[in-house]
C-alpha cells in the first residue's frame, strides 16, 4: 500500500482476520457460507455485515484490509457500484488495496454471463502469481473450498519456534512471587476454570483479562495463577506495572522479575530467551494498559520464548498475534433465572462479596430479611462491580444497607476507599477513572464525556445520530472502538444487537466533566432529539408485522427513550414530549410505562400551563385518564376523555378520537352504576373508526371491550364471538400485543364452557404472543388461565405452581386487577376445600413464586407437551382421538 498509513481498526477477537470481498446482495449466501467456514477454523471473518455500517467508505475498508491477514474474493456476475469520483468500484478497490505479501484466495462463480469490468478484473488477478483462485458453482461447494485452503495455508505458514538449552541453576529462586490473596474470591469460580483451560491449551501464548478499573482483574489473575499452577511446572512469575509508564522498561521489569539482568554482551530481549528456554512457565504481567504500545515487545518475547505462556491484566485490549481476550465482567447481581425473588438473589455473587466484606468490616453486620432488599439494591445500582461493592461494604461500620442505598446518587463523593492499604489509584472510584480516561486520546475523551448522557444500553446507530447532532470532527466507529477496548464502555448482545453501556460511575464521571465545562444541557438536549428521530421512525411499525421488531429495537434503548422524554419534559418542550408520547402508546403499554407517561406528561402540563397546545392537553388528559379510569371517580375521567376525543376530531386526528373513545367507554364500564348504552354505542363508533384506518390493534381491542360489555349483561354467546372476531383482527394485522389480549379472553370463555383442551390452546397462543414481546403482565394472565385450566383437571400442584410465579410477575410489575380477572382463584379454591389438595397447591404456590416468567413459561408449556403426549399414547392404545399438540 502506499500513501499516508491509515489507522488501524482491528477486530475485536484478535484471531487471525480473513477479509471477505465481495458484492453484497448478489452474493449474500455465499457470503454466509464462507463465514460460517472461517468460523469454524476459529478464525475472524472480517465482514460489514457485522459491523455497523451498510455501506462502507473506503477508509474504513482500507483501514481493515491494513490489519487483516488472509485476503478472500468471491466473484460472479456484477462489478459492483462505482462511487462518485472514483474509477474502479468497490470490488476492484479492495484487490487494489490488498498488500502484495497478503495471502490471496479467489473464488469464481461459475456462470454464462459476467459484467466485462469483471471478466477484466478476473483476467488480471489469473495473472497474478500471488493469488490462488478456484470456480465453484454452490454456496455448500464454495464452503468446502474455503475450509480446505484456509487449513492448508494455516499449516504452510506454520513456523515452530526453536528452543535452546539452558543450565537448571539459570532459572532457579528467581521466580517472583505471587501475591497471596487476603480474601476468598467469590462468584469467579467458572471464568477461573475457563481461563486455566485457555492458558493450559496446547499453542497458548497469551491471555489478557480485560475491563474496567475495580472490576477485580488482578484478584483474578492470582486466582487463575494459583489454580493453573499444575499446569506450569516451572512456576509463575508476577510482573507488577503498576509504576512503570515506559514502553520500553517492559523488558527490564519482567527480567528483573526473573533475576534476568540487562548488560553487555546479548541484548536483554535474548537473554531473557535464554533464561526461558524449555521452560513451561506462566508470566503474569499485571496493569498493561499503560504501555499498551509496548504490546508488540511481548510479541517478539514469546516468539523467542515459545514455552512460556502470559496472561495479561489490562484496560485495554493489546491487539496482538496470538492473544486470547477474556473480558471480566461485573459480578451477577441476582438469579437471572428468577430476577424478582429476593431470596435467590441472596446467593448471587456481588450480594455475596458486599455481604463477605462487609461482614469484615462490621463483625456486627448480617443479612436479615429487613435489609436484605437494600444489599440487592445496592449491589444492583453499583452494577456487580467488585471494587464498588467493597467500597461501599466498608461504609457498614457507620450505615445502614438503606442509608447506603439512599446516598448512592451521590456515590462518588460517598465511596471513599477506607483501606488504606489499597493504591492510591483504588482509593476512590474517581482516581480509577481519571487514570483510564487520561490514556485516552482527545476524540475519546469528548465521546466519553458526551456518551454520559445516555441511560445504560444504547445502540452504535444512536451514537451515530448523536454525533451529527454534536458535529463530532472523528471517526465515530473508530473512537467508540477505543472505549470499548480501553473497558470504558461495555458492549452486549441483546436479541441479535450490540448495545453499549456505560459503568455508573463512568457516566457520572461524564456528567461531572460537562457540568464543570457548562455542556451538559446542550448534550442532553442533542440526546433527547436523537430519541425523538427514533420515535418517527420506529413508531408506524408499532401497530402491524413489525411490531416484535419495533418493540424490540425500542425495549433496546428503553432507558435511553424515557430519559430523552424526561429531558423534554425538563426544559418545558412540550410538542415533542407529547408527541414522543402520542406516538409510542402502545410501546408504553408493553412496556409497562403508561403510569409512568402520566407522570411525565402532568408534571409537562404544570411546566407549560400557559403555553400548551389544546393537542397537548389532549394527549396529557388521555394519559392521565388511562392511569385513572380504574378509580371510583371514572365518570368525571370519562367526561375528560370525551372532551380529549373533541380536541383529537377538530385537528384530523382520526385514530386518536377512535383510541380516547375506547378509554373512556372502558372508564365508563369502572364505574359502579355504569352506562351500558352509552359504552356500547362509543365502543361502535371506535371499532368502527379503526377499521377506516385499518388499524387492527385497535379494533381489536375495541371488539374485546364490547366483548365485556357483553359478559356483564350475561350474553356469554355474543361475548365469546366478539372475542373470536378480536382475535381475528389481531391476526389479520399481523401484530401480536392487542391479539393477546383477546386470545385472554377467548380462553376465559372457553374454560367457562368446559372447552379445556381450546382454552388451553389460546393461552399458550397468547403466552408465546407475550413472550414475543418481552411482556411480563401479559404472561401472568396467560399463567393464570392456564393455572384455572389445570385446576379444573384436578392438577393440583402444577396449579399451584402457575399461581405463585403468576403472583410474582404480578408483585413485581405492580399490576392490580379487578376481582373478576383473577378467576383463576375461585378454581383454585375449589382445590383447597380438600386437605390433601390444599397442600399440594401451596406446595405448588411456594415452588412457582421462585420461578423467572420465562421460565415459569417454560414449565407451563413442557407441562402441556408431556400431557398431551401422554393422552395421545392412551388414545393409540384404546383407538381413541386424543388432544393435539399445542
Amino acid at each position: 500500500m502506499t500513501g499516508a498509513r491509515r489507522p488501524a481498526i482491528r477486530t475485536p477477537d484478535q484471531r487471525i482476520r480473513v477479509f471477505v470481498s465481495s458484492t453484497l446482495r448478489e452474493l449474500a449466501p455465499e457470503r454466509a457460507a464462507v463465514r460460517t467456514a472461517i468460523e469454524r477454523l476459529r478464525l475472524a471473518p472480517v465482514m460489514f455485515e457485522l459491523g455497523a455500517r451498510p455501506h462502507p467508505p473506503r477508509e474504513l475498508y482500507r483501514s481493515y484490509l491494513a490489519q487483516s491477514d488472509i485476503f478472500i474474493g468471491i466473484y460472479a456476475e456484477s462489478y459492483g457500484w462505482v462511487a462518485p469520483d472514483e474509477t474502479v468500484s468497490g470490488l476492484e478497490d479492495e484487490y487494489n488495496l490488498a498488500p502484495p505479501g497478503m495471502p490471496k484466495l479467489i473464488y469464481i462463480k461459475t456462470l454464462d454471463h459476467r459484467d466485462p469490468r469483471l471478466d477484466t478484473l478476473i483476467t488480471r488477478i489469473r495473472d497474478d502469481d500471488t493469488a490462488a483462485y478456484l470456480p465453484f458453482t454452490t454456496p455448500d461447494d464454495l464452503a468446502e473450498h474455503v475450509l480446505s485452503d484456509l487449513a492448508t495455508l494455516l499449516a504452510e505458514r506454520f513456523d515452530a519456534a526453536r528452543a535452546e538449552t539452558v543450565a537448571e541453576d539459570q532459572v532457579r529462586d528467581l521466580l517472583a512471587r505471587v501475591p497471596v490473596a487476603y480474601t476468598r474470591i467469590v462468584g469467579r469460580d467458572r471464568l477461573v476454570d475457563d481461563v486455566v483451560g485457555m492458558l493450559a491449551a496446547s499453542g497458548s501464548r497469551v491471555v489478557t483479562l480485560v475491563g474496567p478499573g475495580g472490576i477485580g482483574k488482578s484478584r483474578l489473575a492470582i486466582a487463575v495463577a494459583e489454580r493453573a499452577a499444575e499446569h506450569f511446572p516451572d512456576g509463575t512469575v508476577f510482573v507488577p506495572l503498576e509504576n512503570v509508564l515506559e514502553p520500553e522498561l517492559l523488558l527490564a521489569t519482567i527480567g528483573y522479575a526473573l533475576g534476568v539482568r540487562d548488560g553487555p554482551g546479548l541484548p536483554l530481549e535474548q537473554r531473557l530467551a535464554r533464561a526461558l528456554a524449555g521452560r513451561r512457565m506462566l508470566i503474569l504481567l499485571d496493569n498493561f494498559e499503560q504501555i499498551v504500545s509496548a504490546a508488540p515487545i511481548l510479541v517478539s518475547l514469546y516468539t523467542v520464548a515459545p514455552d512460556a505462556v502470559f496472561l495479561v491484566t489490562s484496560r485495554a485490549v493489546l491487539r496482538i498475534r496470538g492473544e486470547q481476550v477474556v473480558e471480566v465482567p461485573p459480578l451477577p447481581t441476582k438469579d437471572p433465572d428468577a430476577p424478582y425473588s429476593l431470596q435467590r438473589a441472596r446467593e448471587a455473587p456481588a450480594v455475596a462479596l458486599f455481604v463477605q466484606r462487609a461482614a469484615a468490616a462490621n463483625p456486627r453486620f448480617s443479612v436479615t430479611d429487613t435489609n436484605l432488599a437494600a444489599i440487592v439494591g445496592i449491589c444492583d445500582a453499583l452494577d456487580g462491580v467488585p471494587l464498588a461493592l467493597e467500597l461501599a461494604a466498608a461504609r457498614t461500620r457507620t450505615l445502614p444497607p438503606a442509608e447506603i442505598l439512599r446516598r448512592l446518587d451521590h456515590q462518588l463523593t460517598l465511596l471513599v476507599d477506607a483501606s488504606r492499604d489499597l493504591p492510591p489509584r483504588q482509593r476512590t472510584l474517581r482516581s480509577t477513572i481519571d487514570w483510564s480516561t487520561d490514556l485516552l486520546d482527545e476524540s475519546a475523551r469528548t465521546m466519553l464525556r458526551e456518551l454520559a448522557a445516555f441511560s445504560p444500553g444504547f445502540t452504535l446507530d444512536s451514537v451515530e445520530r448523536l454525533s451529527r447532532l454534536r458535529r463530532w470532527d472523528f471517526d465515530v466507529f473508530a473512537a467508540m472502538e477505543s472505549l470499548v477496548d480501553s473497558s470504558l464502555v461495555s458492549q452486549a448482545e441483546v436479541d441479535g444487537q450490540i448495545v453499549f453501556s456505560l459503568l455508573v460511575s463512568v457516566r457520572e464521571h461524564g456528567l461531572a466533566a460537562l457540568s464543570s465545562e457548562g455542556r451538559e444541557q446542550e448534550v442532553r438536549d442533542a440526546h433527547a432529539e436523537v430519541y425523538a428521530q427514533l420515535t418517527r421512525e420506529q413508531a408506524p411499525l408499532l401497530g402491524g408485522e413489525g411490531q416484535a421488531e419495533a418493540v424490540t429495537r425500542l425495549t433496546l434503548e428503553r432507558s435511553n427513550l424515557r430519559a430523552g422524554v424526561r429531558q423534554l419534559v425538563a426544559r418545558g418542550d412540550a410538542e415533542t414530549a407529547a408527541d414522543i408520547a402520542w406516538r409510542l402508546y402502545i410501546f408504553w403499554w408493553v412496556g409497562g410505562y403508561l403510569t409512568e407517561v402520566a407522570t411525565w406528561m402532568e408534571e409537562l402540563l404544570g411546566r407549560t400551563a400557559d403555553s400548551a397546545s389544546d393537542r397537548v392537553r389532549a394527549i396529557v388528559a388521555f394519559y392521565v385518564g388511562w392511569r385513572d379510569m380504574w378509580q371510583p371517580h371514572s365518570r368525571q375521567v370519562a367526561a375528560s376523555l370525551i372532551d380529549a376525543a373533541e380536541t383529537f376530531a377538530s385537528q384530523g386526528d382520526r385514530l386518536g378520537v377512535a383510541m380516547t373513545l375506547t378509554v373512556a367507554s372502558v372508564a365508563e364500564m369502572n364505574h359502579s352504576e355504569p352506562d351500558v348504552t352509552v359504552s356500547t354505542a362509543r365502543l361502535t363508533e371506535a371499532a368502527r373508526r379503526f377499521d377506516a384506518e385499518g388499524a387492527g390493534w385497535g379494533s381489536c381491542l375495541a371488539l374485546v371491550a364490547l366483548g365485556r360489555l357483553a359478559l356483564l349483561g350475561q350474553r356469554l354467546h355474543e361475548a365469546s364471538a366478539l372475542f373470536e372476531r378480536a382475535v381475528d383482527a389481531s391476526q389479520r394485522s399481523g401484530e401480536r400485543f392487542a391479539g393477546t389480549i383477546a386470545l385472554h379472553h377467548l380462553g376465559r370463555m372457553r374454560l367457562l364452557e368446559g372447552r379445556l383442551d381450546e382454552a388451553e390452546d389460546a393461552y399458550l397462543h397468547g403466552m408465546a404472543g407475550s413472550e414475543m414481546l418481552r411482556h411480563d403482565e401479559g404472561l401472568a394472565y396467560s399463567l393464570e388461565g392456564l393455572c384455572a385450566v389445570a385446576a379444573a383437571r384436578g392438577d393440583a400442584h402444577h396449579a399451584g405452581v402457575l399461581s405463585g410465579a403468576a403472583t410474582t410477575i404480578r408483585q413485581h410489575t405492580a399490576v392490580v386487577d379487578a376481582p373478576p380477572f383473577l378467576y383463576h382463584a375461585a378454581f383454585l379454591e375449589r382445590l383447597r376445600g380438600d386437605p390433601a389438595t390444599a397442600a399440594l397447591v401451596d406446595e405448588g404456590e411456594a415452588e412457582g413464586a421462585e420461578l423467572g416468567a420465562y421460565e415459569a413459561a417454560e414449565r407451563a408449556r413442557e407441562h402441556v407437551l408431556h400431557a398431551r403426549e401422554q393422552a395421545t399414547r392412551r388414545a393409540e392404545m384404546s383407538g381413541m382421538t386424543a388432544p393435539r399438540a399445542p
